[in-house]
């Protein structure tokens, strides 16, 4: 073979092998781009979101049934789940088979706790609509020595606020049974319980349906009467991967909050509604208008509330010690919407990373 052939031949397999490898490379680099891409990438195929049959989560209820979730996500599946009470809830959330969550901001707090910051809070739902009831015959705190007072589940908003209530007023003997809140009507009939810490139209409910009386309404233990009763949590990883469907859940959430507030009548009558399809009962008008009487629905999670939320964990002896809840609250999103529509923004001190 002559010298010039040879180097033909050695140059042709050189840019062969040349030409492979940058195949492979590109390859390479395509595989690494598009796993990154993944990770971040816009809307999700479907999103999972729970929420309770109850009045406190009134803008789940209408986001749903009006449809303000399904047209702000577009060709996004919404898949959504009920629960009773925010530890069964939480449940779902750190087994992943749920996505975002309206639940009770002790829960919330609860499932951050658990998660290792795995869970973030990225709004507020309602706030206000809990209150003690009791039988009429007790009229002081102390009287509630010996009595069984129920709560919707164990660690729950109204479970922690109970136990922080009697832990404060060193009340001793009172016993705290956890009832699904249709369970603890049906017992306060009976005479099977002297009373409950409940959410709204629960509270409502016993008072006018039960001849319950009103003892304390939380409102009375904040400032200006403001606690989060309802949020808005999700999954973190759920955020990373796809703000585009957790924006358009916020977005939805916004929607059904103002038309609520500017159709309040026709708000009740589709809360109503779902109640009757979801809980397989409906309220009467009174009890439906002294519920929502009680409850402010909007976007501020009241965030200044949250540390005391904490310590309140501790002093109800749900939890050792109070967690340090920086980098709990994620308002990007929910502040991205507010701008895009001119209204102002949520501000979390002490919850942001």
């Amino acid at each position: 073979m002559s010298t010039h052939h040879r180097t033909r031949l050695l140059a042709a397999a050189f840019a062969a092998l040349t030409l492979a490898g940058g195949i492979a490379g590109c390859s390479r680099a395509d595989n690494a781009a598009s796993t990154t891409e993944q990770k971040s990438q816009g809307a999700a195929a479907e999103v999972r979101v729970g929420y309770f049959p109850n009045v406190t989560h009134a803008p789940a209820l209408i986001g749903v049934k009006n449809g303000y979730f399904a047209k702000e996500l577009g060709s996004t599946k919404l898949t959504t789940q009920t629960f009773n009470a925010g530890p069964e809830e939480v449940n779902a959330l750190l087994g992943n088979s749920l996505d975002i969550a309206f639940i009770g901001s002790g829960p919330a707090i609860n499932a951050f706790t658990k998660s290792k910051g795995a869970i973030q809070l990225v709004s507020g739902a309602v706030s206000g609509g809990a209150q003690l009831v009791v039988k009429p015959e007790i009229t002081t705190p102390e009287q509630l020595t010996g009595k069984n007072i129920a709560t919707p589940s164990l660690a729950n908003t109204q479970d922690v606020a109970l136990k922080k209530f009697i832990a404060e007023k060193k009340l001793p003997d009172v016993k705290i049974t956890n009832l699904d809140n249709p369970k603890t009507f049906d017992a306060f009939k009976k005479g099977e319980l002297d009373g409950g810490w409940l959410p709204e139209p629960w509270s409502s409910r016993l008072v006018l349906d039960a001849g319950a009386k009103v003892l304390l309404d939380e409102k009375t233990l904040w400032p200006e009467g403001k606690f989060p009763t309802t949020v808005v949590i999700v999954r973190s990883e759920f955020l990373q991967q796809h703000p585009e469907t957790v924006t358009a859940v916020l977005k939805g959430e916004l929607a059904a909050i103002d038309w609520a507030k500017t159709n309040p009548a026709e708000a009740k009558k589709v809360v109503n509604g779902e109640l009757k399809a979801l809980a397989g009962s409906t309220l009467s008008e009174a009890v439906l208008d002294r519920a929502f009487s009680g409850i402010d629905l909007g976007i501020d999670p009241v965030a200044s509330t949250f540390s005391q939320l904490a310590q309140d964990s501790v002093t109800a002896g749900v939890v050792k010690s109070a967690v340090d809840l920086k980098g709990f609250a994620d308002f990007g999103p929910l502040n991205a919407v507010l701008k895009e529509q001119g209204k102002p923004g949520v501000d979390a001190p002490g919850l942001t990373k």
